[in-house]
């Protein structure tokens, strides 16, 4: 903890981006606390690609903790080369995000990359760096299981329970275009069959060209087929059954 307020230390003023998730979530409270509502404001960008729960949490968190909170429009599907969907889509996202943000505010921008997010292939902090944006996490040295814990010795056990939880387009095969359909379909299907996981498991329902397929880090039990089953039928998708969950199963290099 020591290390991450060093590192927000050299900042007089901070703009974090703010997702929803833990890595974020647990940023902004951190932040917020140790330098105070004036030095800090969050940002959350509204998109199809960013499940409502998300958006819910983030303004809970902000009423009840008195956040500086500005909520926005992220801008990536009026570009082309984002709803293309290729490899390198979180490239295009991060950039309409950051280029949004930095005509908001002056103040230095704020992700939360952890150091576990540098053995990922992720395009987004190519778009960073171009962006002079810091990762305070990755500058104290912290990976997620310490992102986890800081939010739990900060209360946020709500937070420190939450699954990693990337943007909706993720779970859409590359090269298929992003469609805000699709990702109304996955936040339907993950939000119903949540209940129906084992613990926080890592749940997901993938786009890909042969249909949809439900991948769970976990057991399946026969009713949460059972629903996906369902809920493919009633929106006349293909199923293609439950399999084990494979981290960036959908980057598929072509």
């Amino acid at each position: 903890m020591t290390a991450l307020a060093a590192s927000l230390d050299r900042h007089t003023s901070l703009a974090i981006a703010v997702s929803g998730g833990v890595d974020s979530m647990t940023l902004a409270a951190f932040a917020h606390r140790h330098l105070g509502g004036a030095a800090v404001r969050m940002i959350h960008a509204v998109s199809p690609a960013v499940p409502p729960a998300a958006t819910e949490r983030v303004r809970a968190r902000a009423e009840r903790d008195g956040w500086d909170l500005a909520v926005t429009g992220a801008g990536e599907f009026a570009d082309k080369r984002y709803r293309d969907n290729p490899v390198d889509r979180c490239y295009f996202c991060k950039s309409n995000l950051y280029d949004r943000i930095r005509g908001m505010t002056g103040a230095v921008i704020a992700s939360g990359a952890n150091t576990d997010d540098l053995g990922d292939y992720r395009p987004g902090l190519l778009a960073a760096a171009e962006r002079s944006v810091v990762h305070p996490y990755i500058e104290a040295g912290m990976d997620k299981a310490a992102v986890r814990a800081l939010a739990r010795d900060l209360g946020l056990d709500d937070v420190a329970a939450l699954p990693a939880q990337p943007c909706l387009s993720s779970r859409v095969e590359t090269g298929i275009a992003i469609d805000p359909d699709d990702l109304a379909f996955i936040d339907l299907v993950e939000t119903s069959l949540a209940p129906l996981a084992p613990g926080a498991a890592a749940l997901r329902c993938r786009v890909t060209r042969q249909g949809i397929a439900v991948e769970l880090d976990g057991t399946p039990s026969p009713a949460l087929a059972d629903a996906a089953r369902s809920l493919c039928a009633a929106a006349d998708r293909v199923f293609l059954g439950v399999r084990p969950y494979r981290r960036g199963a959908m980057f598929v290099h072509r």
